[in-house]
């Protein structure tokens, strides 16, 4: 699909964000593991969700809908069942790692499929160390899915120090850990999302600077029933779109403000943005809260990279705000972004070279040089089937003079199925 963008004056009005992915992943697959039922409200729609939901069903949970919420009662770790065909992950790295860990701990031999985009991720970080643990694991050149994952030996315990901060690693491990007698921990030099942590209430201990998060069968799987936050890596789209459009005013509802997500916050404050955040509460383990954004005055910043891992989603739409800030910009060790569903540093970078923009390409980020008065005529964008690149692109879009377009607009579904309608009923035109 192309998608043609129109030009905005002003963006104002209300955003009701789609439920958070990473959170919604993880309600299926920690439900799964709950002897018992748990009530998930706001269970994303989106691609990758379901794709988990599938799975999870595949390996015995039943899933029904009520009230709005989805009600699943788990097997518990002991009473999971081997698939009668694949698991098909789709687009969802997040499915393929987690669900990997859990196989690997229960001992069930299956194999993890995913689409043409998955399969092209590289798999060898998880495999690696899934072997430690006892797992014989089969994978097209030794790193891509599909993964045959069979297990005969015991369980192994593992001491793993996390090589690079990576929350689906972490939690892969983790969860393989839940089924062992003997404990497994995960050290943490660079902090991660700790959605994981959160929802399972693992044992966590700082010790020299370092998080040791741990694992067994003694851990107590807890009820997964709560109310879903919304995305907060959906609400940086708006949270740039609104900062960079003259006069404009958005209201972004029920946003998930964890900590180890939410480094766009305090890097946009930084540049200068108009950034209110109210009713402040608990979503479960989770905290949320809603943002007011206005139009405002951005000047440049240098992201300090130890704050990567903590805007790693949100870099695509964060290259769009450094375009109308007031100086030069740079985002340096990124270089994993060059590991997401398309090489995203190399995306970026085409974007920008859409809109005849000032910028450099490096190995592992970016410099541009901004301008509050940058002004393109119109582009046409590659999403390169990126969602996020997609939806930064629109919003890039919407400050062009005259009308652009997106190629393979419809990925923007993969995270944010309403995105297209939100953006139109935010607009106030030229």
């Amino acid at each position: 699909m192309i998608k043609k963008i129109v030009p905005a004056s002003s963006l104002k009005g209300e955003v009701i964000l789609p439920p958070d992915k990473s959170i919604s992943q993880r309600a299926a697959i920690f439900s799964l593991l709950y002897d018992g039922i748990s009530e998930v409200g706001n269970y994303s729609s989106a691609q990758d969700p379901q794709s988990t939901l599938n799975c999870v069903q595949q390996l015995g949970a039943v899933v029904q809908e009520r009230d709005g919420k989805l009600v699943i009662k788990g097997t518990g770790r002991k009473q999971l069942k081997t698939p009668e065909k694949d698991l098909d992950c789709g687009n969802s790295g997040t499915a393929m790692r987690l669900l990997s860990g859990v196989l690997v701990g229960a001992g069930i031999s299956t194999k993890l499929v995913g689409d043409a985009s998955l399969s092209g991720r590289t798999m060898t970080r998880i495999i690696n160390p899934l072997e430690q643990m006892g797992a014989h694991i089969l994978a097209r050149n030794l790193a891509y899915a599909p993964l045959f994952i069979n297990r005969n030996e015991p369980l192994k315990p593992l001491k793993f120090d996390l090589p690079i901060p990576s929350a689906q690693l972490k939690s892969c491990i983790l969860l393989a850990g839940l089924f062992g007698e003997e404990m497994t921990q995960v050290i943490e030099i660079l902090p991660s999302r700790d959605h994981t942590e959160r929802l399972l209430n693992l044992d966590q201990k700082l010790v020299q600077g370092r998080k040791i998060i741990s694992a067994s069968l003694s851990d107590e799987i807890p009820e997964q029933s709560y109310t879903i936050p919304g995305d907060f890596s959906a609400a940086a789209f708006w949270l740039v779109a609104g900062a960079i459009q003259k006069d404009a005013e958005l209201l972004i509802s029920n946003v998930g403000l964890n900590p180890t997500r939410n480094a766009l916050l305090d890097i946009l404050g930084e540049m200068g943005a108009d950034i209110t955040i109210e009713n402040e509460r608990m979503e479960g383990a989770e905290p949320a809260g809603d943002i007011i954004v206005k139009g405002s005055d951005l000047k440049a910043v240098d992201i300090d990279p130890k704050m990567i891992p903590n805007c790693i989603d949100e870099l695509p739409i964060l290259a769009v705000a450094m375009l109308f800030a007031e100086g030069t910009s740079t985002i340096s060790g990124a270089e994993e972004l060059r590991h997401k569903e398309t090489d995203r540093i190399m995306a970026i970078s085409k974007m920008l070279k859409a809109v005849e923009s000032s910028f450099e390409e490096k190995e592992d980020g970016l410099i541009i040089h901004g301008d509050p008065e940058f002004a393109f005529q119109s582009a046409e964008f590659e999403s390169f089937h990126d969602h996020r690149i997609a939806m930064a692109s629109a919003v890039l879009s919407l400050k062009g003079i005259k009308e652009s377009s997106i190629k393979d607009a419809e990925s923007a579904s993969v995270s944010y199925p309403t995105f297209w309608k939100d953006l139109d009923k935010l607009r106030v035109e030229s």
